[in-house]
């Protein structure tokens, strides 16, 4: 299932490792696409759902909003 975020403060490489990596700690299977000059991340994953990423991401320090 693919879902889509807008991470206003994800604004560089090492952001999208930061992200990657946590996404990757609850769902190893999430294929991520991250783009921090326009802000947008998707997930595509079944183990991942997305009340999950944004608690996730916002302990990490990130403001992800659902699109």
């Amino acid at each position: 299932m693919k879902k889509e975020f807008l991470v206003p403060d994800m604004t560089c490489g090492h952001c999208v490792k930061m992200i990657t990596e946590t996404i990757h700690e609850f769902a190893p299977d999430a294929v991520i696409h991250a783009d921090p000059k326009t802000h947008w991340l998707t997930v595509e994953s079944e183990q991942a759902d997305p009340q999950t990423i944004i608690m996730k991401l916002q302990a990490a320090g990130y403001s992800p909003q659902q699109v």
